[in-house]
């Protein structure tokens, strides 16, 4: 669980970072391409499957980067402002509400996306998928960190 909380940070992280410069995009896009091989691969899915399911995904991450851009902004603009310091109780608790109410919108996307799959792929693959995200952004993050700066 603590896996998935820092990949969906470094997720957000990498995203907001990668809006601020067009070369960026390019590596955006790289990356969605090797998804989209390894989520294909990882699924088995047939050339008919793949015309259904590919819209469909994408709309969906779309909509979940959209709500995670949404939330990252919001609390930013909270925890930036000079008034964060001074936040009281009352202020804390509708930042924690708005934060959750973030969390459940991005529940209720993913849960519309797989009651749209159900017709598209079988629900092997649907749970499947979630272990091929899962797998594909721990490889990402691994590629990452042997990248990055040695300590």
């Amino acid at each position: 669980m603590k896996t998935n909380k820092l990949l969906l940070i470094f997720l957000f992280l990498f995203s907001i970072h990668s809006f601020s410069q067009p070369r960026d995009k390019e590596k955006r896009e790289k990356i969605r391409a090797l998804k989209v091989g390894f989520i294909t691969t990882e699924l088995s899915l047939t050339p008919d499957e793949a015309a259904f399911f590919w819209p469909l995904y994408n709309a969906f991450d779309n909509k979940q980067n959209e709500i995670r851009s949404k939330k990252t902004k919001s609390l930013i603009d909270k925890m930036d402002n000079e008034a964060f310091a001074k936040m009281n109780e009352k202020e804390a608790f509708a930042l924690l509400a708005q934060s959750e109410s973030y969390d459940e919108d991005l529940f209720q996307n993913r849960r519309k996306f797989i009651s749209s799959l159900k017709g598209v792929i079988s629900p092997i693959k649907i749970i499947k998928l979630k272990k091929a995200e899962d797998n594909f952004n721990k490889k990402l993050l691994q590629q990452y960190r042997d990248k990055g700066p040695k300590k």
